[in-house]
């Protein structure tokens, strides 16, 4: 490979829109060309794709445009774009040179050509795994940093649920609630995630809700005082079960409801008058509003990983033909973790 050549660059696109459970064979593995050269006049970057991140709101993009929607739907016929770590093969733009370690949002693909540079970042500490610029170091870790100390607005001794708890996001949420000194409790949805939520993450206590007949009991169990803070991550029934467990002046800090993402017509929600009757505090998180806090959130994070304080489990599947089945596997539980795809080793 040298700068200017044109090389093949397989990608993976979207087949057609999806109705319902997406399935791996609504994408499509391709093969294109590309120029190894940013074009003149232009403040384009030239990018070698090095970890893909799978992410629920990518399910989503995958359907026409909704009024729920936050970005724009992908198309049929283009590449999927995500979240993404890459390496600079060229570039014209004053802020980054090649041979930059950067993250950002690029094209599910070998090689991108990046003409809007806006979200692109430079990797600020290169002595950590580079896969966490997708996760605890990228929008997931800030996502949890503004979601909890910001919306929540945590104290020393409050009582915390999190659902989807060893997901991405919901991982950290538990593990900076305990460096509060909170009672924290999470759900998941096999044995093997409860146990990392109480052995690896140090959860006080966690349950498998797939065993649970009656959420409601099993929260009133677990929290026979109340919840203070519910980070929200799943929505439906969890949500509704919430809801009659949350304190007076309880917070819910809303990150996703993956429970309602394959729906036509998603779950009504019954119990909400109990944000009336319990002055609850009910938010949601758009991180693209955060990214100013981003910074601060690095000086927060990055020592508590270097003396090991935090962990982070990374769900890892190698080669852009896997992605598809990786970003499927979200919406019924196989990760374990973040997941993460290996376009290429750096």
């Amino acid at each position: 490979m040298t700068k200017g050549e044109v090389v093949s660059n397989k990608q993976v696109l979207l087949k057609d829109y999806v109705v319902g459970i997406p399935k791996e064979t609504d994408m499509v593995l391709s093969t294109g060309i590309i120029k190894l050269k940013a074009p003149q006049g232009s403040e384009a970057v030239v990018v070698k794709n090095l970890y893909l991140s799978c992410d629920p709101y990518m399910r989503s993009l995958l359907q026409k445009h909704d009024r729920f929607r936050f970005f724009p739907s992908y198309t049929p016929g283009s590449v999927i774009t995500g979240h993404t770590v890459a390496t600079v093969v060229d570039s014209n733009h004053p802020n980054f040179k090649e041979g930059d370690l950067v993250w950002g949002i690029t094209g599910w693909e070998e090689y991108s050509l990046i003409t809007e540079t806006n979200f692109l970042h430079k990797v600020e500490h290169t002595d950590v795994p580079l896969s966490y610029y997708t996760g605890i170091l990228g929008m997931s870790g800030l996502t949890a940093y503004a979601g909890f100390h910001e919306v929540c607005s945590p104290k020393e001794g409050e009582n915390v649920f999190i659902s989807a708890a060893s997901g991405a996001v919901g991982q950290l949420v538990g593990q900076f609630a305990k460096l509060m000194g909170c009672y924290v409790v999470g759900s998941a949805g096999s044995k093997e995630k409860v146990d990392l939520l109480k052995n690896k993450f140090g959860f006080d206590e966690a349950f498998n809700y797939k065993e649970e007949d009656d959420l409601d009991a099993a929260l009133r169990r677990y929290f026979p005082e109340g919840i203070d803070i519910y980070f929200e991550n799943v929505g439906g029934k969890m949500l509704d079960a919430v809801l009659l467990n949350m304190k007076i002046n309880g917070r819910i800090a809303v990150c996703g409801m993956i429970s309602q993402s394959n729906l036509e017509k998603p779950e009504g929600v019954h119990n909400l008058f109990c944000l009336v009757s319990k002055q609850i505090r009910m938010e949601g998180i758009l991180v693209g509003n955060w990214l100013h806090l981003y910074p601060k959130f690095l000086d927060f994070i990055v020592p508590f990983i270097k003396e090991g304080k935090i962990s982070y489990v990374v769900d890892t599947a190698e080669g852009l033909d896997k992605a598809p089945g990786a970003l499927i596997g979200l919406f019924s539980g196989r990760n374990v973790g973040k997941q993460v795809v290996v376009v290429a080793r750096e």
